[in-house]
């Protein structure tokens, strides 16, 4: 099988290795800009980026005055992406601690019992870390006083679900919190486009996020210590696959494959 795309990399190591505070390249890019209020991050899948999130967060806490930290996933298992972690051991000043009670991903309450929590988890005097998936939290902010999210960072995992479009939730609840608050924003994708084409933000509201963090996939690809090259090619078959594959791969070299099958549906000629 003849590759359509071939394409070669450094084997640099960057993009896995990390520094003195536990961080990989991108993320330490990220934790560089900390300070700002509105933070978006453009990044591939597995280039860090939950991390890079925890660190900015945990920062916000203890050194930039924020009261309260609230991070929404588009479904609760990807709330595991922000379980507890251990940072300190790899150099940073705090480990990531989310108690059970404040992780909603991990509650099968209704979603009345969340909205609950969360206006509790607002209202209490001690309380930091919230997660949450995008749902929970449109419907626990929808009418709530403004003055309530002052002073708290958000942080918006694949913020592409929001856009531009006046129906839009999370886009509309985004452009609350730039226009009516004091939030903090960090807006997190690997993928800054939508398949209904509408912009994921409109022009005045991105230029809030200015510059943005980009993390490409070649300096994510290119810096991995034993990826040598990555071929993207097709080859038809009939039959189940396994029995296809010593037909268009040498598999006494030494590499790794993913397969992707398509199945015809029914009556189709």
């Amino acid at each position: 099988m003849e590759n359509l795309i071939n394409v070669q990399y450094a084997q640099t190591g960057k993009s896995s290795s990390t520094d003195a505070l536990g961080m990989r390249e991108m993320q330490a890019m990220v934790y560089a800009q900390r300070h700002r209020q509105h933070l978006l991050v453009k990044a591939p899948p597995a280039s860090g980026k939950s991390r890079a999130m925890m660190f900015v967060a945990l920062d916000k806490l203890a050194n930039q005055g924020v009261k309260k930290v609230i991070v929404a996933v588009p479904q609760q298992n990807i709330g595991r992406s922000f379980k507890d972690t251990g940072l300190k051991k790899f150099g940073f000043f705090e480990d990531w601690r989310v108690a059970p009670y404040w992780n909603l991903c991990l509650n099968a309450g209704s979603e009345n019992t969340k909205k609950s929590i969360v206006h509790e988890f607002l209202n209490h005097p001690t309380a930091t870390k919230l997660v949450c998936t995008h749902a929970t939290l449109l419907n626990s902010l929808n009418g709530i006083d403004a003055r309530k999210l002052d002073n708290v960072f958000f942080g918006i995992d694949e913020f592409h679900h929001g856009s531009a479009d006046e129906d839009n939730r999370l886009g509309s609840l985004i452009r609350r919190l730039l226009n009516d608050t004091s939030a903090h924003i960090l807006a997190m994708t690997g993928s800054y486009f939508r398949g209904d084409a509408v912009p994921v933000m409109r022009p005045e509201d991105e230029a809030m996020f200015q510059p943005t963090i980009n993390y490409n996939y070649y300096q994510q690809l290119n810096g991995y210590k034993w990826l040598k090259s990555l071929g993207i090619g097709y080859s038809f078959f009939q039959g189940n696959y396994l029995t296809a594959i010593p037909n268009v791969l040498d598999t006494k070299k030494k590499r790794s494959f993913i397969f992707h099958t398509l199945k015809p549906k029914q009556g189709f000629s």
